[in-house]
């Protein structure tokens, strides 16, 4: 995630900038909603390590911003046994709505990394 990146709007009154950290917040709590989502994961073993050490709920969203454009990606763990295929969709279509409601802005993409799996008490 880039924090220094805004996104920049003209409004009637002046200028709205919209940092990568409202967007995660927003992808964030979009994400939590999606069933099949047990987690979010790290794209990197090194910053994986250093999140279990914290507590960021912004973890494994990546935002980009350029030419008024976002793009998201992110990283999760999944349940097994569930489409990963129809999670991942869902995740995709959630996000997207939610971001673009919010900020009146268009997502051009929303990658999906599916870190792992993670199976429930019953299965292991």
């Amino acid at each position: 995630m880039t924090a220094n990146k805004f996104a920049e709007q003209k409004g009637t009154l002046g200028v709205i900038d919209i940092s990568t950290t409202a967007v995660t917040t927003i992808a964030s709590q979009a994400i939590n909603q999606c069933y099949g989502v047990v987690g979010m994961a790290n794209k990197n073993l090194a910053n994986g390590i250093a999140n279990l050490l914290s507590r960021d709920s912004k973890r494994g969203i990546d935002v980009t911003i350029e030419n008024n454009e976002i793009k998201i990606d992110v990283y999760v763990i999944v349940e097994y046994g569930v489409r990963i295929r129809a999670v991942a969709e869902s995740i995709q279509h959630t996000v997207k709505f939610h971001v673009e409601k919010a900020l009146d802005m268009t997502v051009s993409e929303v990658n999906i990394f599916v870190q792992g799996l993670r199976m429930g008490k019953e299965n292991s």
